[in-house]
């Protein structure tokens, strides 16, 4: 089976390869499958994006490919109601950048003290394969918001995100350390407990 990972990040796909490779003949990104194609996520979970994402990328590729995997992330404050949630890419508005988004964060949270800043990261993921019934699993990890940036490794909202367990930020782990605790790495074990449950003969 043919799987098209609905994604240009090539550590993602290192780390999707690693966990779900013994499934699929073939893993490709959109880049090595020569396919440029972006879906419109409008959903208001980040299952429903990921859903999206893996169908109608399926759907543009026709026959090539026998199955889409797709993702769908954020952060989700609980001080904030869960905000930013699955506008966490968007959250300072169209346009901005994770330095905007990381600043109205930090604003929001102004008059929160330490223990008020719980928060955690989602990581939703959809397998959809021709003529079955799609997957979707949820990752997540706890942590809590910072009042100061730490660390440069990462992106978006990782030097805020304090992961009590290292007694690191998200931006200051190595990439060895963040992929064997991060949400996304959650929800490919998740979905490999599925498909190991599954008769291999209906993958």
């Amino acid at each position: 089976m043919k799987l098209l990972l609905a994604t240009n990040n090539s550590h993602k796909a290192q780390e999707i390869k690693a966990i779900l490779g013994s499934y699929f003949t073939d893993i490709y990104t959109l880049k090595e499958a020569g396919v440029s194609f972006e879906a419109i996520e409008n959903g208001t979970t980040f299952e429903e994006n990921a859903l999206i994402k893996a169908q109608q990328t399926l759907d543009y590729v026709g026959d090539r490919f026998d199955a889409a995997l797709a993702d769908d992330s954020g952060l989700c404050v609980d001080a904030l109601n869960g905000a930013p949630g699955v506008y966490s890419a968007r959250f300072a508005g169209e346009g901005h950048n994770d330095a905007d988004n990381n600043a109205l964060l930090i604003e929001k949270l102004r008059d929160c003290s330490f223990d008020q800043r719980t928060a955690h990261f989602v990581s939703c993921i959809a397998l959809v394969r021709r003529g079955m019934p799609p997957i979707c699993v949820r990752g997540s990890v706890e942590g809590t918001i910072l009042f100061e940036a730490h660390g440069s490794n990462g992106f978006g909202y990782d030097p805020y995100f304090w992961y009590a367990p290292f007694q690191k930020s998200f931006a200051e782990l190595t990439p060895e350390e963040k992929n064997s605790v991060s949400h996304r790495h959650n929800a490919l074990i998740k979905l490999k407990e599925v498909l190991d449950g599954t008769d291999r003969n209906l993958l």
